[in-house]
């Protein structure tokens, strides 16, 4: 597939205990503007969200942020993106999130990065989309999660061609080379992504 238009990051609303994550959060924003790739993302101003959206910003990128009213109202959203889409509930968040992009990165984060990029890759093993999933495993963050993903196959719950389509890397820029040549074939054939798109 061409090099994605928009792109949806997951990362924790903290900064995590070590300052490479935040750095590497940095470069990754002002990746996507150089390369005139959308962020979308979880709307926040604090954390890896907010440092993300910031050097994107920085960039002169274009960012979208979503976000449920009641984070609003708790004053962690961020005022200056390009777009602040405010919607009722967490499941409409990822919704919208899930229809402004094509393609999905999760950082470093806690619960709610996994719920929601866990959900992405979920929608792809059943066909809901053919769109490259990664995770940008800065500092060795997801190590242990890509053994689970591979226990998981040796137990015969997850199919070897779902793990093979699911990247894991520290290189931002192994990143967009293997979305450049992401193989859409490696997703199941189901419902078309086009039937829940809005």
């Amino acid at each position: 597939m061409p090099q994605p238009t928009a792109l949806c990051v997951y990362c924790g609303s903290q900064s995590g205990d070590n300052p490479v994550y935040a750095e590497t959060a940095h470069a990754f924003g002002l990746e996507l503007a150089r390369r005139d790739i959308t962020l979308v993302y979880g709307g926040g101003k604090v954390g890896l969200m907010g440092t993300v959206a910031n050097a994107a910003l920085a960039g002169d990128g274009k960012v979208i942020g979503v976000i449920p009213r009641q984070l609003v109202d708790r004053e962690v959203a961020h005022k200056g993106l390009t777009e602040l889409v405010v919607v009722d509930t967490m499941h409409q968040r990822k919704t919208r999130m899930y229809e402004l992009s094509n393609a999905f990165v999760a950082l470093p984060g806690g619960f709610g990065t996994m719920d929601e990029m866990f959900e992405m890759l979920t929608w792809a093993q059943l066909g809901l989309h053919r769109y490259p999933c990664g995770f940008l495993d800065t500092h060795g963050y997801y190590g242990h999660l890509r053994s689970m993903m591979n226990h998981m196959v040796a137990e015969g719950f997850v199919a070897q061609s779902r793990r093979d389509s699911i990247w894991f890397g520290e290189s931002i820029d192994e990143l967009f080379e293997w979305m450049s040549h992401y193989d859409v074939s490696l997703a199941p054939h189901g419902i078309d992504s086009s039937s829940i798109k809005a």
